[in-house]
């Protein structure tokens, strides 16, 4: 019986981490098919104008709450499968770390709703300006997600530099600077077509990094 025991014990492990990495794969496509279901059904909502987060709003506003929470929910699995991948090892604190409270500000942002702005949902004034205490909580809670992920990029560029692999090293540094930039941009933009846009593309760019590193430890983590 030990000894069945013992053989079966390694398996279960390495199938709990594929798991756990697995989730970090589904996370962003997750994230952003139910996000632009939103942005091109609901009424009055523009792309281009319009952040993701205001979608939180309205009578269908559950939807968006659950999306961001779910979605942080699978990071934060993904970020255990990190661990355990990454455990004694360069970027194997820090990484996993920052990308568990990128989860958590995803969370956070589901749970303290955006304030309605720029004409959305219908019937808000198009100069709508006010910020309500949920409403600094959701940016707060998204900003310090966003910058953590941020973080996690440069850690494992780190990693990857130590690794003797130049590609995935630009890679991680090029998707967290993308990011912040486009970050930058819709925060200060004031609901700009070019800040919403680059938004976009950050959050595309950003999610496909996750996949991709994802899919790469879930390999590494079948070796």
């Amino acid at each position: 019986m030990q000894h069945s025991i013992s053989q079966d014990t390694p398996s279960s492990g390495a199938k709990l981490t594929r798991v756990l990495l697995a989730c970090g794969i589904i996370a962003g496509p997750f994230y952003i098919v139910v996000g632009l279901i939103q942005a091109l059904t609901r009424p009055g909502f523009d792309l281009l104008h319009h952040d993701l987060s205001l979608l939180a709003n309205g009578s269908l506003g559950w939807i968006q709450i659950s999306n961001l929470i779910v979605s942080g929910l699978l990071v934060l699995a993904y970020a255990l499968g990190m661990r355990r991948v990454l455990h004694d090892s360069r970027g194997g604190t820090w990484g996993p770390l920052l990308v568990g409270i990128y989860g958590l500000g995803l969370i956070g942002a589901g749970i303290f709703i955006a304030d309605p702005a720029a004409g959305f949902p219908p019937g808000t004034p198009a100069d709508a300006h006010t910020v309500s205490w949920h409403g600094l909580l959701h940016f707060i809670t998204a900003a310090i997600g966003f910058l953590a992920l941020i973080a996690a990029c440069m850690v494992m560029a780190r990693r990857f530099a130590s690794q003797g692999l130049p590609g995935w090293t630009i890679y991680s540094v090029g998707s967290g600077l993308l990011f912040f930039a486009a970050f930058v941009g819709v925060a200060t933009g004031s609901g700009q077509p070019w800040s919403v846009m680059g938004f976009w593309i950050g959050i595309v760019c950003i999610w496909a990094w996750v996949l991709l590193l994802a899919a790469r430890l879930r390999k590494e983590a079948n070796t």
